[in-house]
């Protein structure tokens, strides 16, 4: 293998950078070139292709976003649209590809690993939801964001004796709002992995204020229901002066933790050793501060999974 291309696809992450920082380096380091790919899948089909060097990747481990851009692609969802990906890689005779992205990421590179063309996939998203590793590239970033908010938001909270709902990303998973909410010491946290009581949580929100509980914090998972009508519903059934903070695309930006930083450049490293091996179709991940590769194909079959331990010790904590 003398080439190999790195791309970034879907939702962008804090940590990208210095995933594809390692990428290059490692694989400048055994005398391999590396080609970028810009504009994520639909950049791959249209030959947005450049040589990276050194340089290229200088001077990016802590900056958000990905300086290779991302985009979404419909037209690669089809055989057509990732046969014409494939041929532009083959006419720069690029041997395999490193793809950094979130589920919908991974599935493009499960379809061109099905098609013969060896891919390893590297888990950059803030939702934490790829099925095989237990921390994706960007979720302690996003992490540290929606903490931070909540810490501030307590603060007017408790001045104006008023109910907060926070709504966060996470798309379909809870990893977020769940360990943003224990983390912030929030009195209820909504997950899409457990169905919630709306008659319960204002029981417990009543209980809090009868023994002069004055301000909550609720954070709400986006995959359960938008902020805006679970504070409709709470109000229905407590009465309480509610407001509600959607953090939106904030939680997606800002400069990598220093543990995403550590993370992206082992994940990225090592995906590039697995193609100097010859392993093609496969995902990088972290399991018990491990490094682990698993097929890229039986990944996507399984489910993810939130620690609904934690989330048994949130509901303890927050009496």
């Amino acid at each position: 293998m003398k080439r190999i291309g790195v791309l970034t696809s879907g939702g962008d992450s804090p940590g990208m950078n210095a995933a594809v920082r390692a990428v290059v380096r490692k694989a400048i380091y055994h005398d391999v070139e590396v080609y970028g790919v810009f504009g994520g899948y639909a950049g791959l089909m249209g030959g947005n292709i450049k040589k990276l060097e050194l340089g290229s990747v200088g001077d990016i481990i802590h900056r958000g976003g990905t300086f290779l851009y991302s985009a979404r692609s419909e037209e690669f969802k089809t055989k057509e649209g990732q046969q014409k990906g494939i041929e532009q890689l083959n006419k720069l005779g690029i041997d395999g590809l490193v793809v950094i992205g979130g589920d919908g990421s991974y599935r493009g590179a499960k379809a061109l690993t099905e098609q013969g063309y060896p891919c390893v996939g590297v888990p950059g998203t803030i939702d934490n939801d790829i099925p095989g590793t237990e921390f994706t590239i960007g979720f302690d970033t996003a992490l540290n964001t929606v903490i931070d908010a909540i810490d501030k938001i307590r603060d007017t909270a408790s001045s104006h004796e008023r109910t907060f709902v926070v709504e966060v990303m996470g798309r379909n998973a809870g990893d977020l709002a769940l360990w943003a909410g224990l983390a912030g010491g929030a009195e209820t946290i909504l997950i899409p992995e457990d169905p919630h009581d709306m008659k319960d949580i204002a029981h417990r929100l009543k209980k809090g204020h009868e023994r002069g509980k004055k301000h909550s914090i609720i954070v709400v998972a986006e995959g359960v229901m938008n902020g805006y009508d679970f504070a409709k519903q709470l109000q229905e059934e407590t009465d309480f002066d509610t407001r509600v903070t959607v953090l939106g695309h904030v939680q997606r930006g800002g400069t990598p933790t220093a543990f995403d930083r550590v993370l992206a450049s082992r994940l990225g490293a090592r995906a590039v050793e697995l193609l100097l091996e010859g392993k093609g179709g496969r995902a990088v991940g972290m399991e018990n501060n491990k490094m682990v590769d698993y097929d890229i194909i039986e990944a996507l079959a399984k489910e993810h999974t939130v620690d609904l331990n934690l989330y048994k010790l949130s509901k303890e904590l927050s009496i």
